[in-house]
């Protein structure tokens, strides 16, 4: 079956079945591989990317959900010559040691700066509880988040 969807302003017809998870979509049929496989289950957040401006994980979300629709991946934020704010605040920080759930991570913070530009500390902890760092970067990611809210450094 044929599907369209728009993921980073561009629209796709894909034919794959509607079921497939839109992480496989992704990263299989449209080459964007900065959402990560991390569990399969919804539970470590290595492949959230936002759906119509909420985080959402791809790997339980299937593409028959999403006709009419906008995804937004870590593609759609910025490029390594031009990063978003947010993409230079994780750099400035430090926040990726081994990188695999950065991407996700940033989803999910850019996700709380669309609708809350200068969030609370309890605002940003909150919101991020989704989303694991093996790594234990965990405090320079909410230093990250900070910088790019302006809220601190």
């Amino acid at each position: 079956m044929t599907v369209t969807l728009t993921v980073n302003g561009t629209s796709h017809r894909v034919d794959v079945d509607p079921a497939t998870p839109l992480l496989y979509v992704l990263r299989e049929e449209l080459g964007l591989n900065g959402a990560k496989y991390g569990c399969g289950l919804g539970q470590c957040g290595a492949c959230t990317v936002q759906i119509d401006g909420q985080a959402a994980f791809s790997c339980v979300t299937p593409l028959a959900a999403l006709e009419g629709r906008s995804v937004r991946t870590v593609e759609g934020l910025g490029t390594a010559e031009e990063m978003s704010p947010l993409q230079r605040a994780f750099e400035d920080e430090q926040a990726a040691q081994c990188g695999y759930c950065i991407a996700g991570m940033i989803m999910r913070a850019q996700a709380l700066l669309d609708v809350n530009s200068t969030p609370s500390e309890a605002e940003i902890r909150t919101h991020m509880q989704p989303n694991l760092c093996r790594c234990g970067t965990h405090m320079r990611i909410l230093r990250a988040i900070r910088r790019a809210s302006g809220t601190s450094a």
